[in-house]
């Protein structure tokens, strides 16, 4: 891996520097003085149809963006990634999650393995399994059909499936899912409370078949079902009814086949995924086998259609017209030169509700890093912390912030077309109500409206100033037909390939996690404390000590 540029060394940052210092926003005179600007600065990536027109955004902050993009080498190391070179750095491994939505015909050779034969593999072997479940010809314990299956994983293993889940539910022709991933016990409990556990099939995902929250969850959904299963007279004590219905009633994704059988799973019936799958990637690997379940194998193969079709424009697409390149780069001229912290994802389309949870993990464990690549600290500002919430929701909550508060938080709005749900209000098509705010929102952040606009309305002078709406708030429009796997796959691949884009411009290693890390080593030091043991305790600081102390005064045992 070469040594990352600095970019605030390129003639592009220099630039944007120039630029930036002469540069007054005006979306309203921009308009006015373009008719033409909605069109040129408005791009089609497969499915989707993209607005940059609201953005700080004029021909030759374009041109230096592009140039900036040339300048880190983004084109270079944007093939290293598709081709297999070791680009994450500290772990010295590919990055490929781009390899498991590539066609059975292609080929990839890395590491001296086909990448795409093995993907393939692994994908029948779940599409055959998750027919038997869909069919009922697989079998609870008690020879009853399985009816829910509940994922057990955290992370990766959690945020992208259930995002995924929730936004093809229209789709789902299966049995329904569950996902469980706080170690907060009451997680688990909540989850399983209302089910019944001989149609109960529990999927455990963790690659290592170690991580510490999904086996703790693992062995209380064991103890749940085989103590249920007991209860019932469904199986007796004996370790081999337990062991049958463990095999019945739990599958793995890993691949560690050895912790996989000592846990009492089947090793037959353990789906695994390799080390280029970053946890935060992985939604289209075996990892997304509870969504497989629930949606179908024709379904699941649009949803991977569809992100190669975004892997595809993003590869292949002039960078003028590249819209993850350029909306990445768009995230760096907020992030850097305008201070933006923050970024809001506002879907306009309830069944997108867990998306923006699940790109917080994507983007912020991604590039939310102080050195680079080769170990040297950052030069720039890096990250942003990304938040949203559905609309109309969020209107009715944090849109007062982005429409009149002192922050720049650029925003990027999501809807489609057509709904799942076409439904009327009256003579009222609710959808059109609904998109009608989308639309006016974005306009309303773009233009404003000013205190002679408010005056003409008959406000009271007093009331004018609280009134006025400052306009100059940047916004991306994404638009589809409709909310199908194959769309809700490019809008996943679009922002994996956003990341990449800001990670490489910052010379940041996008695809490890380090930072998890420390936390999790503490925990396990400090829960001999949290269980009474006293030299455990002493060896905290003040402050843990006293917390301690009075958790274990208040917990009622």
């Amino acid at each position: 891996m070469q040594t990352p540029v600095d970019p605030t060394s390129t003639a592009a940052w220099a630039e944007l520097t120039k630029l930036h210092g002469g540069f007054t926003p005006d979306l309203k005179g921009a308009f006015a003085s373009d008719p033409e600007r909605a069109a040129r600065f408005t791009f089609d990536a497969a499915d989707l149809h993209v607005d940059l027109s609201k953005n700080f955004l004029d021909d030759e902050v374009l041109a230096a963006l592009v140039k900036l993009a040339d300048e880190v080498n983004i084109p270079e190391l944007r093939e290293a990634m598709f081709t297999g070179e070791h680009i994450n750095v500290t772990e010295d491994r590919a990055v490929l999650h781009t390899a498991l939505r590539l066609p059975m015909a292609e080929e990839l050779t890395v590491d001296g393995q086909d990448v795409v034969a093995d993907v393939h593999e692994v994908l029948d072997k779940i599409y055959a399994w998750a027919e038997q479940i869909r069919s009922g010809e697989w079998k609870g314990v008690t020879g009853k059909p399985i009816t829910t299956v509940v994922n057990i994983g955290i992370g990766g293993s959690d945020l992208g499936p259930v995002m995924v889940y929730e936004a093809l539910k229209p789709y789902k022709t299966g049995p329904d899912a569950r996902f469980i991933s706080n170690i907060d016990p009451n997680d688990c409990a909540e989850k399983v409370a209302d089910l019944d556990p001989e149609q109960t099939l529990f999927i455990v995902a963790s690659k290592t078949f170690t991580t510490l929250e999904t086996l703790t969850n693992a062995r209380m959904a064991r103890d749940w079902l085989l103590g249920k299963l007991q209860e019932s007279g469904a199986i007796d004590g004996s370790d081999e009814q337990a062991k049958a219905a463990i095999a019945k009633h739990f599958v793995a994704v890993s691949t560690a086949l050895d912790k996989v059988e000592a846990f009492g799973i089947d090793p037959n019936n353990a789906f695994g995924f390799w080390n280029w799958v970053g946890g935060r990637y992985s939604v289209s690997s075996a990892v997304g086998t509870a969504v497989i379940v629930a949606i179908g194998k024709e379904n699941w193969q649009d949803f991977l259609a569809g992100m190669h079709a975004m892997d595809l424009h993003f590869r292949e697409t002039e960078a003028e017209r590249n819209v993850p390149l350029l909306m990445g780069l768009l995230n760096v001229w907020y992030t850097n030169f305008f201070k933006a912290e923050s970024h809001a994802v506002l879907p306009y389309a309830q069944y997108l509700h867990r998306f923006a949870a699940y790109l917080q993990q994507l983007t912020m464990e991604s590039n939310g890093k102080s050195v680079r690549w080769d170990g040297t600290p950052v030069t720039t500002g890096t990250g942003e912390i990304f938040w949203g919430e559905p609309g109309t929701n969020g209107q009715h909550a944090f849109y007062q912030l982005i429409h009149q508060g002192t922050k720049l938080i650029p925003a990027d709005f999501i809807a489609v077309a057509n709904p799942a749900h076409a439904t009327k209000d009256g003579e009222v098509d609710v959808h059109e109500l609904f998109l009608s705010n989308f639309f006016a929102q974005t306009a309303a952040l773009a233009f404003g409206k000013t205190a002679d606009e408010v005056r003409a309305e008959g406000t009271a002078e007093h009331i004018v100033p609280a009134r006025v709406f400052a306009g100059n708030k940047p916004t991306t429009s994404i638009m589809a037909p409709a909310l199908t796997p194959a769309v809700v796959g490019q809008l996943i691949a679009l922002y994996e390939h956003i990341t990449f884009v800001q990670g490489i411009v910052w010379g940041i290693d996008s695809f490890d996690q380090w930072g998890v890390e420390l936390g999790k080593q503490l925990a396990m030091k400090i829960a001999p404390a949290v269980q009474g043991d006293e030299e455990a305790k002493k060896q905290q600081d003040a402050s843990t000590q006293a917390l301690i102390d009075y958790y274990l005064a208040k917990r009622e045992k």
